[in-house]
């Protein structure tokens, strides 16, 4: 079935609908009222209580809400691990609950519910990653990542009725990114998967400048972004869908952080750093990680009670944040083999993410 989306049609794309119901986590969709707008068949089944018999009923008469969900603050999504409810029919589950505002929607939100014995995390020292890929919702997830690509999408789209040139090359970026969001969704339908990606030898500057041009085409139209290349750099070994999700993760995260920066700039750049070695854990030994890519904007960072806590889930400076980007950036790197990290550099101070990743011809 096709999607519309901007007045572009999108062939192969699956609907809204379709993906709620097929998500194996149980999922009600809330209005701006507080009642139940949609439910999926997980949460038919967690729930006992069919979507019919749910609809249009108020959410605290489904089951008793925690009482620091009643409390949250508005604007903010809301997370409570391994907490007991009662249902409208006498029953109690342990559930994991994470919700999600719909940005575009004020007031609406994504309820997920998590069988908390069937999703205990493990809370391992040193496993940054792990305990990122267990927190995270998958209907949450899924919802966040499309974002991006779907960005590029629409400013191509709007670049394409405007009638600019360059048909030809649009046209293309969006086939390539409605590719990607299929690939997405198959993906993420279970983002606890720990599957090796498929990483290959890649030649890393085709594929930065597509998350370039898919950043420049949506969400950074406005900001100059420029790059300091290593000419010399040698083959990486990444996955390529991967990396292209982290670098559209982190490049949004820029211009979002720019938002209100004057003279706002991103850097690209890359460098071969001879020696460099990294110790993925404690006890493990040290690998070699030369290839440093580098995503730099003049924004003002992280404030510095959150900075080291970046790549937890649910941490975010921003007022509408869900805190999940840096996460999947964390564990995507880390499947690849390589690491990411935080700093604030230079003088006037920048705000610095960087990934160190294996050559690909080593």
């Amino acid at each position: 079935m096709a999607q519309s989306r901007g007045g572009v049609t999108q062939p192969g794309v699956p609907s809204s609908a379709t993906v709620l119901a097929a998500l194996p986590v149980a999922v009600l969709l809330i209005d701006e009222v507080g009642s139940v707008a949609r439910a999926n068949a997980a949460a038919e089944l967690l729930l006992n209580l069919s979507e019919r018999s749910m609809l249009g009923i108020d959410l605290a008469r489904i089951f008793d809400l925690p009482a620091d969900y009643l409390e949250r603050r508005d604007g903010h999504g809301f997370a409570a691990f391994d907490i007991e409810v009662a249902t409208a029919r006498g029953q109690r589950l342990r559930i994991d609950l994470i919700e999600t505002l719909l940005v575009d929607h004020p007031g609406w939100r994504i309820l997920a519910m998590h069988d908390a014995p069937t999703t205990r995390r493990r809370a391992q020292s040193g496993e940054r990653s792990s305990g990122a890929r267990a927190a995270i919702g998958a209907a949450a997830m899924l919802a966040h990542e499309i974002k991006n690509p779907l960005s590029g999408i629409r400013g191509a789209a709007q670049l394409l009725e405007t009638g600019g040139s360059g048909d030809r090359e649009l046209t293309r970026l969006i086939t390539t990114e409605v590719d990607r969001i299929a690939a997405l969704i198959d993906r993420m339908q279970d983002f606890t998967d720990t599957r090796p990606l498929r990483a290959e030898t890649a030649n890393i500057y085709p594929l930065l400048d597509h998350a370039r041009r898919v950043a420049r085409a949506g969400f950074a139209r406005d900001i100059p972004i420029e790059d300091r290349f290593d000419p010399s750099l040698p083959p990486v070994l990444v996955d390529r869908d991967a990396f292209l999700q982290v670098m559209l993760n982190l490049l949004k995260n820029a211009a979002e952080a720019l938002r209100d920066v004057p003279a706002a700039r991103i850097t690209l750049a890359t460098a071969y750093r001879h020696g460099m070695s990294v110790r993925p854990a404690p006890g493990r030994p040290k690998l070699p990680l030369p290839i440093e890519i580098l995503v730099i904007d003049n924004g003002p960072g992280a404030p510095p009670d959150i900075a080291e806590h970046l790549f937890e889930p649910f941490v975010s400076s921003k007022p509408d944040g869900q805190g999940l980007g840096l996460p999947l950036v964390d564990k995507l790197v880390g499947d690849m083999g390589g690491i990411i990290q935080y700093a604030r550099e230079g003088e006037p101070q920048a705000t610095v993410l960087r990934l160190l990743l294996p050559r690909g011809d080593a």
